[in-house]
């Protein structure tokens, strides 16, 4: 019996004992007076006991049935001695048994019979820094943010790849592809995927990454515009896309918490597939991943209508989605760029060509093309001039091997001789110095007179 009951139970004693009646009991205690005849009577038939509830010891109406835990749990077990659920939470645990096996049970549930089962550790909420919460965009198209991650995907089965997704602030409808490098021009056909699906934004939220952001030039430099861009940066100026800079990866929260779960998700979902290379995560990431993610955790906007826009009838997406950069033309109409030399077509060939200063573009297609005044020409590689560089012969290497100590007492032996034949030869010389001569040679017997 509680502190709580044992209080009561004081005073309804005083209330049998005459000392009090029921409506000052009722008063007392905080109840009705109705209330209170119906405790005096549970006394009256169960003695103190009848203050207790009823329900109190037994298992409630709704509890799972004990075949049902066991199931369950013992389920959990085996995947995760095999390797197959290892890593498996509660949440995504929940969800693969009722999808599987057709046992549904909250992932609370689930939590805490795994907790007694020792098959989860609980572990102590982070107190982490708070940030300023900002509010969704009211409508579908108003916002998307941009980011790649990478992770191992594929868990050692294939090569390394990376995850760009574009994901809307406002709907979080998710829109992402698995690329082998971090480039401008993966990024630019993932914007381009995004343009034909769904149209232009009206801005796109990024980090400072450099794909973004370049390293202003000196105002000197004669390519150094007024407003210094990337490629990604021209493309979007282009589009009339705004560009919105995050300060830090928190203001991007929305895209970095799509990573947290695709970092999880994602790579047991390829792991289930067996994944091995870049066609294949794709396959899944857009026939299973992605219309998941969308019917999971998209949402309806707070406004209603489409803010993206149509690309404009007339714009070459090839053209806009490609790496440009400004080279001169030279006197026999090539241009070069990174060591590969192109030449204008001699049918295109025009006056005023040779030493200006033109565009060069390397669409995504692999196909270079040249902006000059008003035309867009294609270019062609040249073909490699000179003959092939000729395979020296190996020479064997000169080093001697190391020399006996006799051999180098015979080599100074000899080296002193020569030395000595070489002296005495020079002394026989007629042309020497007289004050050489008259040094080396001995004085007369008789003196100088």
């Amino acid at each position: 019996m509680s502190a709580r009951e044992r209080d009561r139970l004081k005073v309804l004693h005083e209330v049998r004992k005459r000392h009090i009646t029921q409506q000052q009991a009722a008063v007392e205690l905080g109840l009705s007076t109705r209330w209170v005849r119906t405790l005096m009577k549970r006394i009256g038939v169960r003695g103190d006991s009848g203050l207790r509830h009823g329900l109190r010891g037994r298992g409630s109406n709704r509890k799972a049935p004990e075949e049902l835990k066991r199931r369950a749990v013992e389920l959990f077990r085996q995947k995760k001695q095999a390797r197959l659920w290892h890593d498996y939470g509660p949440t995504l645990a929940a969800e693969e048994l009722a999808e599987q096996y057709g046992i549904h049970i909250s992932r609370e549930t689930l939590r805490h019979w795994l907790i007694e089962a020792k098959l989860w550790r609980p572990r102590c909420a982070r107190v982490e820094r708070a940030h300023l919460w900002r509010a969704r965009r009211a409508r579908y198209g108003e916002l998307v943010q941009w980011d790649t991650s990478e992770h191992n995907w594929l868990e050692g089965r294939g090569e390394k790849l990376y995850l760009i997704a574009m994901i809307d602030d406002a709907t979080s409808r998710l829109t992402a592809r698995f690329v082998r490098h971090d480039s401008t021009a993966e990024n630019l056909r993932q914007l381009r995927c995004y343009l034909e699906q769904h149209g232009r934004p009206v801005s796109v939220y990024t980090d400072k990454a450099s794909l973004f952001q370049i390293a202003p030039r000196a105002i000197h430099h004669r390519d150094a515009p007024a407003q210094q861009l990337t490629q990604i940066g021209r493309a979007l100026k282009e589009l009339n896309i705004e560009w919105i800079a995050a300060h830090s990866p928190q203001a991007k929260g929305r895209i970095e918490r799509s990573f947290q779960t695709a970092q999880d998700r994602l790579v047991k979902g390829l792991r289930q597939v067996g994944a091995k290379d870049l066609e294949s995560a794709n396959q899944y990431l857009q026939q299973v991943y992605v219309p998941f993610w969308n019917r999971r955790f998209g949402r309806e906007p707070q406004r209603a209508g489409d803010a993206h826009r149509p690309v404009l009838p007339g714009t070459n997406l090839d053209s806009l989605l490609s790496i440009r950069q400004s080279r001169t033309v030279s006197q026999d109409h090539t241009i070069s760029w990174d060591g590969v030399t192109y030449r204008i077509d001699r049918h295109q060939a025009a006056r005023g060509m040779r030493g200006a200063r033109v565009e060069i573009e390397r669409r995504l297609d692999a196909s270079t093309w040249m902006r000059w005044r008003n035309q867009t020409l294609r270019l062609e590689k040249c073909p490699p001039q000179g003959q092939p560089p000729i395979a020296r012969a190996v020479t064997k290497s000169r080093m001697k091997p190391p020399r006996e100590a006799w051999e180098k007492a015979l080599a100074r032996q000899r080296s002193q001789q020569a030395r000595r034949q070489i002296q005495e030869a020079y002394e026989r010389l007629p042309n020497r110095p007289i004050w050489q001569a008259m040094r080396d040679s001995p004085p007369p017997s008789g003196g100088l007179l």
